[in-house]
């Protein structure tokens, strides 16, 4: 990772009063959310911190989760068992602060949450990580990353396992 930022669990610490992407949802969900979702178990949550002055550039959400095995398109699942739920890992919620934007913020997020999810499917099988983009341009973001979308939900996309340790494994 690029060493003026950090990546770090979110704690109470962080200030996350000022953080805006732009997203109101997003940023509602950052500021008021994030650490009660993580406090419960229901998320894991990640922050990009500037190290110098200590102001989070991004965050994104990791938990587990399943897809029923017909929302993959068929050529995905053809060698796969007939299992009706297939393990994933949700990237639940990404976001940059305004402040950062057009700073490559996102690609640091995204790179280490595919390190983050490689390394729980190591321990706890998942087969694919999946993301809920919200709009259009968060829909680019991620096809420029390989992600294809699910059947039937043009907004739900997923990226396989075998992808993502092929991309890690060229950086």
């Amino acid at each position: 990772m690029n060493e003026p930022f950090v990546t770090r669990r979110l704690t109470r610490q962080h200030d996350r009063s000022s953080f805006a992407c732009g997203v109101e949802e997003l940023d509602q969900y950052f500021q008021r959310q994030a650490c009660q979702d993580q406090d419960r178990h229901l998320a894991s949550v990640f922050v990009l911190v500037e190290e110098e002055s200590g102001e989070i550039a991004g965050f994104y959400t990791l938990n587990s989760s399943s897809i029923n095995a017909s929302d993959f398109p068929e050529p995905f699942t053809r060698k796969l068992p007939r299992y009706p739920l297939l393990p994933t890992i949700l990237i639940g919620r990404l976001a940059v602060d305004r402040r950062f934007h057009g700073q490559g913020i996102g690609g640091l997020l995204i790179n280490d949450a595919f390190r983050r999810a490689m390394t729980a499917a190591e321990e706890v099988a998942a087969l694919a990580v999946i993301v809920d983009a919200k709009g259009d341009q968060a829909i680019t973001f991620y096809e420029h990353y390989g992600f294809r979308a699910l059947e039937n939900a043009p907004n739900r996309l997923f990226l396989p396992m075998t992808t993502i340790r092929k991309l890690l494994s060229q950086k």
